[in-house]
């Protein structure tokens, strides 16, 4: 994979020239992308900038986010040739970084269940997850250094749990979803992907001009605690060895590990999740929906038909546990600095049919707290599993310390 921050450190010591590591990528495309699929386009004339932190790095940007530069189609046939105007401000915000917006990578049709052909670089037999499929499995086969995603239910974390990148889904609103093809008001968030936790808080930090999300090391010992989030169903056995591995390495690096029982009402923000997100996406695909029905995907045309029946008075109620559950999380985040949970129920699903369960992942879209993944271990057929570190709402620093202190010790 290609690091950003390895990148920046010779591009700033005049070791690389941008327009080299600008090069690099182009060809990595060009070498890799046709058997991969992580591209929906991308512009083989890009340049780089030449000023700004980000300059000299390639990045991809998921089809549901619009761009000036490229159509955005949102892997639906219903949108198809789909010119925007204007760059979404997540977008500007790079480019005024220095970045240089590479292409648009595959998304699953409007970010939803219908998967999208892109292949797992570790596996082609096995999904890359989604749904940013392809932001993930770009970053992952090293093409570029970092990524756009976004995450309804688990879009950002379980792909990067898939293709062993880092990845942070940060607190709900610290990057704005302006110009995002909206599936739910309340749970979609801007992502990233990059080769390790310190790339995944540059780029950020870049972006939002929050130097402070760099942490100048991790955590000295942070106080752990270890969901099961049981609510959820049981792992597969990866997916358990994933976690126990990354809180064995942490404490063994001198964190206080703990596991932790989440109270009822957290758990009941799991369940109502659902809730929440058809309420709002038979709203947000109002038009999609109910004037061009037959050109829907069919599996998300088939949630929403499923769910229909849905009323204001249980959107409300279900909001209403909402905020109890996001009261009671904060309490926990009195007594530890950062949960340790599952990213994924274990290693990437074979075949192409499905992008995996985002059941371990959807509470905390919910919560709108900062989720870091971690790439913890590889299980049976070279595919890899992650574990996610999560803070207090607005604590996006200290979650990318403490996940950087995490991938340490996995390290040693």
């Amino acid at each position: 994979m290609i690091s950003l921050a390895d990148l920046q450190a010779r591009i700033e010591h005049g070791a690389l020239s941008p327009e080299a590591a600008i090069g690099q990528s182009l060809e990595a495309i060009d070498a890799q992308d046709r058997a991969i699929g992580a591209f929906v386009r991308h512009d083989p004339t890009a340049r780089a900038h030449d000023a700004g932190p980000l300059r000299g790095i390639a990045v991809g940007i998921k089809d549901i986010i619009d761009t000036a530069g490229f159509p955005t189609e949102m892997g639906a046939a219903i949108y198809r040739g789909h010119q925007p105007r204007a760059d979404a401000p997540v977008v500007m915000a790079l480019k005024q970084a220095g970045a240089t917006i590479i292409g648009k990578t595959t998304t699953t049709a409007f970010a939803a269940n219908d998967p999208a052909a892109t292949l797992n670089p570790h596996n082609h037999a096995h999904t890359p997850g989604g749904s940013s499929s392809g932001s993930a499995a770009a970053v992952a086969a090293g093409m570029i250094p970092l990524a756009l995603g976004t995450q309804t239910g688990g879009s950002v974390i379980r792909p990067a749990s898939f293709c062993g990148v880092a990845a942070i889904k940060p607190s709900y609103r610290l990057l704005p979803t302006v110009g995002v093809k909206c599936f739910s008001w309340t749970l979609d968030t801007v992502g990233l992907f990059g080769a390790g936790v310190r790339d995944v808080a540059l780029g950020l930090a870049a972006m939002t001009r929050r130097p402070e999300l760099v942490a100048s090391s991790a955590l000295a010992a942070p106080r752990i605690g270890v969901v099961t989030q049981a609510f959820a169903g049981a792992p597969e056995p990866s997916g358990a060895e994933a976690l126990q591995k990354a809180a064995q390495a942490a404490e063994q690096a001198g964190a206080t590990v703990r596991e932790l029982a989440i109270s009822e009402i957290i758990a009941e923000a799991w369940r109502i999740h659902p809730v929440v997100q058809e309420f709002e996406a038979h709203q947000s695909f109002a038009w999609e929906y109910g004037q061009n029905y037959e050109a829907m995907p069919p599996l998300l045309r088939g949630r929403l038909d499923e769910s229909k029946g849905g009323t204001p008075a249980e959107y409300d109620a279900a909001m209403e546990v909402t905020l109890r559950a996001r009261q009671a999380l904060a309490a926990i985040f009195a007594e530890i600095d950062v949960l340790l949970t599952l990213s994924a129920p274990g290693a990437a699903p074979n075949g192409l049919a499905s992008t995996g369960d985002p059941r371990y992942n959807r509470l905390w879209t919910l919560m709108g707290v900062p989720c870091v993944n971690v790439p913890t271990l590889i299980a049976e057929g070279g595919l890899p599993v992650g574990v996610t570190v999560i803070a207090g709402f607005g604590d996006d620093a200290k979650a990318l310390a403490a996940a950087s202190f995490v991938e340490d010790a996995l390290r040693r």
